[in-house]
């Protein structure tokens, strides 16, 4: 297979040996299944993939049961808002990479990689930009500036960046944002190849929900990709960010669609998984959410290039679904008193003994 560039180099880097772990998994809770008790990270290295949480700083600084499942369970981390633009340049000009800066400082020190978050979004733009009167040139400029100080800043210390994130309507449409109307659609090819200038090797991803099975809006990003591979665009993956709601039904046919990805050459992932449901949990719904989860960590496993699978948080505690979606939550692997859930001795269970030969590491 004609892999992108950097894709070769997965083998050696993603999943070198995990530095030992001082806390053991929490699993044991769950006991008597003839499940090793071994965190997810060693797991997931076993089937020569990485698995990791999206990060909230302030818990982080705060929480100490935070901070040490965080760092023993899981063998990458996203930053789940202090690498977007409102955060890292909220006057213009004016730069804060500090707490960025601490979240790969942290990971280091536990052993783990790092997925850039994100680049390019209509969302959380810095109100300078968002009210400014700039024209299409000076759009484009700071466009530019944007990605390339960026990268450069955490140049050789993240791993993936989202560099276009969810850029098509469900219909599989071009979403109506301040970069298309300015820019136009040539912006998405621009965004990675700006950052692949300026970090040729980080692993560049487009990222998007409700594409992790097939439909019009995964038509149209499937077609967005191959274009781009086409053109010599440096892309090297698709995301799938997975997050399910088990009122709608689970999704079915997931591995065939992250497989119709791997054979474009991409690597893939699945970016930011949770599985909400309508408030309060029992017994059924929890029992439906492990399914949930089950089936996405599936289709990345039966993926020969999906190499990483991360949660979007790890527990209840700080999830972001019920000030989204009122009257829904518990969307996460732990509760809010970080016990472990069904859904995360369902994920223990999947990687124990399926390594997969020859995949991605």
């Amino acid at each position: 297979m004609n892999l992108p560039r950097s894709l070769a180099a997965v083998a050696s880097v993603c999943c070198l040996t995990l530095l030992p772990l001082v806390a053991a998994s929490p699993a044991s809770a769950f006991g008597g299944t003839g499940v090793p008790d071994r965190p997810l990270r060693q797991l997931a290295a076993d089937d020569h993939l990485r698995v990791g949480t999206a990060v909230d700083m302030s818990a982080l600084a705060d929480d100490a049961a935070y901070r040490r499942l965080a760092g023993s369970e899981f063998s990458t981390v996203t930053p789940e808002n202090v690498m977007k633009w409102e955060a890292i340049e909220p006057r213009q000009g004016e730069y804060d990479y500090a707490p960025a800066d601490r979240l790969v400082d942290f990971a280091r020190k536990h052993g783990q990689k790092v997925r850039g978050h994100v680049l390019v979004w209509h969302s959380q733009l810095p109100s300078w930009l968002t009210s400014g009167d700039f024209g299409a040139d000076q759009l484009r400029e700071i466009l530019h500036r944007h990605i390339t100080d960026t990268v450069r800043h955490f140049k050789g210390r993240v791993w993936q960046w989202d560099v276009v994130n969810e850029a098509f309507n469900e219909d599989g449409t071009l979403r109506d944002s301040i970069w298309l109307r300015e820019l136009g659609p040539g912006y998405i090819a621009d965004a990675f190849r700006w950052a692949h200038e300026a970090d040729p090797h980080a692993l560049l991803f487009y990222n998007d929900y409700n594409t992790e099975w097939t439909g019009p809006k995964s038509d149209a990003v499937y077609e967005l990709a191959g274009r781009l591979r086409a053109q010599g665009v440096p892309i090297d993956g698709v995301g799938f960010q997975g997050h399910l709601g088990i009122q709608y039904g689970l999704p079915s046919g997931m591995a065939a669609n992250f497989a119709r990805f791997d054979k474009l050459g991409l690597a893939t992932a699945v970016t930011e998984a949770d599985v909400r449901m309508p408030l309060p949990a029992d017994a059924d719904k929890l029992a439906t959410q492990a399914e949930g989860y089950r089936l996405l960590l599936d289709a990345c496993l039966r993926t020969r290039h999906c190499i990483s699978f991360t949660v979007w948080g790890f527990t209840d505690t700080y999830s972001w679904v019920p000030g989204t979606f009122p009257g829904e939550g518990a969307a996460n692997l732990y509760d809010e008193d970080y016990r472990p859930k069904p859904a995360y001795r369902t994920l223990q269970s999947a990687l124990a003994g399926r390594a997969r030969a020859g995949g991605a590491e």
